[in-house]
């Protein structure tokens, strides 16, 4: 491939970025799609927490740039976002057992149509993970936003069930977790089948994680 002058490179990256609009997903800097200060702010500090006996690591705090990407990333289609997001994913997995089977949260066949990909699916393989599709849901369940701690845990209670099996033990992967309802959940279905889950890992946590009262 022929190189191309300087001042062509410039005239077509102008070009496109007319033709094709980009911006910093954690502060609109605009000719971007993620800014270095942003990036700074995804490198990962794991913390570990438990719910219903699971133990959760997780690499990042669901807040300001993190929580901007994240929503970016799932809600605007901005997929190439992953690889920015992985190294939060991988360090909590390195916490939890680097060597167990990855098995991911299962998304809702309403938000697959709406996406066209699987979130968590996705940055699970940028991290380097194969993703073990052993959960299914079994019935639909409520958005959980706004839900209180026992609402949320009674709104998924019996909501996904085994649909197969590995000879690894596994651990569990989401893209944020919150009171650790939905993990708990995804945990008792894959015991109920007779697999063994050493843990969870995700990559962020929100504020009630944490001490919540809710």
């Amino acid at each position: 491939m022929i190189p191309l002058p300087p001042a062509v490179r410039g005239a077509l990256a102008d070009a496109l970025s007319l033709a094709f609009p980009t911006w910093c997903a954690g502060c609109d800097l605009p000719d971007t799609p993620l800014c270095a200060p942003c990036r700074a702010h995804l490198v990962p500090e794991p913390r570990r927490r438990t719910a219903g006996g699971l133990e959760i690591w997780s690499g990042l705090s669901f807040e300001g740039v993190t929580a901007r990407v994240l929503r970016a990333f799932k809600e605007d289609g901005r997929t190439s976002l992953a690889r920015a997001l992985a190294p939060a994913l991988a360090a909590a997995l390195g916490a939890c057992d680097p060597h167990a089977a990855v098995v991911p949260v299962p998304a809702s066949p309403a938000s697959v149509r709406r996406r066209g990909y699987r979130p968590v699916e996705l940055i699970a393989r940028r991290a380097g993970a194969q993703p073990h599709r052993l959960l299914q849901l079994a019935r639909a369940t409520s958005d959980q936003r706004g839900l209180t701690r026992g609402a949320r845990s009674a709104n998924v209670a019996g909501s996904m069930t085994t649909r197969g099996d590995v000879d690894l033990p596994v651990v569990l992967v989401d893209d944020v977790v919150t009171t650790g309802a939905t993990l708990a959940e995804a945990a008792r279905a894959l015991r109920a089948g007779g697999v063994h889950v050493v843990g969870a890992a995700t990559v962020a946590f929100t504020a009630r994680t944490y001490g919540a009262s809710r």
